[in-house]
C-alpha cells in the first residue's frame, strides 16, 4: 500500500447553508485536501470550523457549494463508496442486536444473509465484543456501544474510515483504552482499511493518533496549517517531542493568522467579536488559577493538572482575552493589571469592574446595553436581538450567543431577562442616569 495512493481528493471545496432571512451562511471556504492511502489524518478545529461539514463532505453525505470531492479519481454526486462513518453518538438502532447492527450496511450492499453473518463476526471479535453478539444496545456500556460503531464501519472494509469526534462522548478511560486499541489495530495486517480521517477538538488525540493535522480556521472554515506528527507508535504523552507538537497546534488554535486583522472588541460589532461560550464563573476561575500561579501560566499544565482538555478551555481564555483580565503569548497565559485587580477585590468591586469591561469590550453586551439605554423605557424583547443575532449566525449559534450576553450582562447588573415575558430591561441604576441624562440634554 502506497502512501502516494490518493483516495479522496478535495478540490477548492466551498459550502454554503442559506440563512433565515434569505442570507448564505458560509461554513467552508475553499478547501483542498488529498486523503492518501497508509496514513490518519486528523481534522482539528475549533468551534464554527466547519470540521463535520467537511468529513461529511468527503463521505458525500453533503454537496459542495462549489468544487469537487473526487474518489479514486471519480467526481462523487451522492454517498462516497469507498468510506464508513463512525459517529459520536453511536447511531445505532435501539431494537436491533448488536450483530445485526453491524449486518445493516451489508444488507443494504445485497450480501447474502450467509456471508453477512460471517464477516459480522469477524468484525465483533476483532473489535472485543465476542461474546454480546445477541446483547441489544441498552444492554451495553458507552463504550461498548462505540465499539459496535467501529465493527458496524469496519465490516464494510471501506477504503477510508470517517470518524467525528468518536471518543467525545465517553468518560475519559474508556476513550484512552477505545484510542489505544484502534492504534494496535491499526498497525495490524489486515486491517479493513487503507486510511482514517478523524475529526476532532482535542489536540492531544490528534497528535497520539495522526500522521498529520490538519488545522481549520472558523468562520468560514478553512485550512490554516497541516502539521506532520512524525513520531513513532505507541506514541508516549510525556515526551517532550509531544509536547512541542501539542504546544504548536495550540499556538497554531489560538494565535492569529498571518495578514489577519481582527477588530478590537472596544470597536467591534457583535459579529465581527462574537462572545465565547463560556460562563462568568468559568472566565473567573481561569483567572484565579493564573493569578495563583504567579499571573503566569502553562495552559496545557492547568488542564492537565485540573482533568480537562486544553480544547475545553479555550473558550475560558477567549473570554477572559476579551474582558482584558488575561492575554497569550508563546504557549502561556498572562495576567493583565486588569485581570490581577479583577481577581482579588472583593465581589462588589470586582462585579463593578466585570461591568465596564463587558460593557466596553462585549460587543453584544455592549449593543444590549446601548439598545436598552436607546428605548423608551428601558425594556426590549430578546426576540429583536435574536432576529439581528441569526442574520450572521446560525440558529443555535445565535441562541448561545443571546445566551451568553444575558448571562454576562445579568452578572454585571448591566440588564435582567425575564424568562416568563422575554425581555430584556436595562438595570435601574443605569435607567435612572440614561433618564436623568435625556432630562437635561
Amino acid at each position: 500500500m502506497s502512501r502516494s495512493e490518493v483516495l479522496v481528493a478535495v478540490e477548492k471545496v466551498s459550502k454554503s447553508f442559506a440563512g433565515r432571512a434569505g442570507d448564505e451562511l458560509r461554513v467552508l471556504d475553499n478547501i483542498t485536501l488529498d486523503l492518501r492511502a497508509g496514513e490518519i489524518v486528523a481534522l482539528l478545529g475549533r468551534s464554527g470550523s466547519g470540521k463535520s461539514t467537511l468529513l461529511r463532505t468527503v463521505a458525500g453525505l453533503i454537496g459542495p457549494t462549489s468544487g469537487s470531492v473526487r474518489y479514486r479519481g471519480t467526481e462523487l454526486n451522492g454517498a462516497n463508496p469507498g468510506t464508513a462513518m463512525v459517529f459520536q453518538t453511536f447511531a445505532l438502532m435501539p431494537w436491533l442486536t448488536v450483530q445485526d447492527n453491524v449486518e445493516l450496511g451489508l444488507a443494504a450492499q445485497g450480501i447474502a444473509p450467509a456471508q453477512r453473518r460471517e464477516r459480522a463476526l469477524k468484525a465483533i471479535d476483532m473489535i472485543g465484543l465476542d461474546g454480546f453478539e445477541s446483547a441489544y444496545p441498552k444492554e451495553l456500556s458507552g463504550g461498548m456501544r462505540q465499539r459496535v460503531g467501529f465493527a458496524r464501519a469496519l465490516v464494510l472494509e471501506p477504503d477510508l474510515l470517517l470518524m467525528d469526534e468518536p471518543f467525545s462522548a465517553l468518560d475519559v478511560l474508556t476513550a484512552e483504552n477505545l484510542r489505544t486499541e484502534l492504534m494496535t489495530l491499526w498497525a495490524q495486517d489486515g486491517f479493513p482499511t487503507k486510511a482514517i480521517c478523524i475529526v476532532t477538538h482535542n489536540i492531544e488525540e490528534a497528535v497520539q493518533l495522526a500522521d498529520r493535522v490538519v488545522v481549520l480556521g472558523a468562520n468560514p472554515g478553512h485550512i490554516r496549517a497541516e502539521v506532520a506528527v512524525d513520531l513513532p507508535r505507541p506514541r508516549d504523552r510525556r515526551t517532550p517531542a509531544f509536547d512541542a507538537l501539542v504546544d504548536q497546534l495550540y499556538d497554531l488554535l489560538t494565535g492569529r493568522e498571518p495578514g489577519e486583522t481582527v477588530p478590537e472588541p472596544t470597536q467591534a460589532t457583535p459579529t465581527a467579536r462574537p462572545l465565547p461560550a463560556a460562563s462568568v464563573g468559568g472566565l473567573a476561575g481561569l483567572v484565579e488559577i493564573v493569578y495563583a500561579r504567579g499571573c503566569r501560566a502553562d495552559l496545557p499544565d492547568i488542564a492537565a493538572e485540573i482533568g480537562f482538555e486544553v480544547d475545553d478551555l479555550l473558550p475560558l481564555v477567549d473570554a477572559a482575552a476579551m474582558l482584558d483580565f488575561l492575554f497569550v503569548a508563546g504557549g502561556d497565559l498572562h495576567l493583565t493589571p486588569a485581570g490581577e485587580t479583577f481577581t482579588t477585590a472583593d465581589i462588589q468591586d470586582s462585579k463593578k469592574i466585570f461591568a465596564e469591561q463587558a460593557r466596553d469590550r462585549a460587543p453584544l453586551v455592549r449593543t444590549i446595553h446601548k439598545a436598552l439605554a436607546a428605548s423608551a423605557d428601558g425594556n426590549l424583547r430578546a426576540g429583536f436581538f435574536l432576529d439581528l443575532l441569526r442574520r450572521g449566525f446560525s440558529p443555535e449559534d445565535a441562541q448561545q450567543q443571546l445566551n451568553t450576553a444575558i448571562d454576562w450582562g445579568r452578572y454585571a447588573e448591566l440588564f435582567d431577562f425575564d424568562t416568563d415575558t422575554g425581555q430584556i430591561t436595562l438595570d435601574p441604576a443605569h435607567w435612572a442616569a440614561t433618564a436623568a441624562h435625556r432630562a437635561s440634554a
